[in-house]
């Protein structure tokens, strides 16, 4: 679904409604009400349809990496040996499986997928490496860049 079509859907209460949430999705529905000026059983339903209809995929807890021991970002391009549907097929059903990246995206321009590996330092991302990304079905070529500081990280999108 483009961006504008299902935007056009959403009136400025329920983009009131989706911002606050991406702030703070354990807001209580009373104290929700209250910030998008609506009655609490109103903000109720809106919500209630606004989970239905797949807007609001699920709650979640943001952790802190450095917290839980994964400090270390690292982004990983990945270029396949062919395009073919059962090569794509095999590896994003082999790195769904893969427990520290966090996301995979196909991708348009030089590398095929970029991923998203969280470790705990330089040697953890090497036992990631052996273990999981040296195993992956049809890779041709590989790159790795570690992250050094996260400038900005956000996981609110922009209404």
């Amino acid at each position: 679904m483009a961006k504008n079509s299902a935007k056009a859907t959403l009136d400025a209460t329920d983009l009131r409604i989706l911002t606050q949430l991406q702030r703070d999705g354990r807001m209580s529905n009373a104290d929700l009400s209250e910030a998008v000026n609506l009655s609490p059983s109103a903000c109720h339903r809106r919500v209630q349809r606004l989970e239905e209809a797949g807007i609001i995929r699920a709650y979640v807890a943001l952790l802190d990496p450095r917290k839980i021991g994964v400090p270390t970002t690292v982004f990983v391009e990945i270029t396949l040996s062919g395009q073919a549907d059962e090569v794509l097929d095999a590896f994003e059903r082999a790195v769904a499986r893969i427990p520290d990246v966090l996301e995979c995206h196909l991708m348009a321009g030089t590398a095929d997928y970029i991923l998203k590996v969280v470790a705990e330092d330089t040697e953890d991302f090497a036992r990631i490496h052996r273990q999981h990304l040296a195993r992956l079905p049809g890779v041709a070529q590989m790159q790795s860049s570690f992250a050094l500081r996260t400038v900005f990280k956000t996981t609110a999108l922009p209404l």
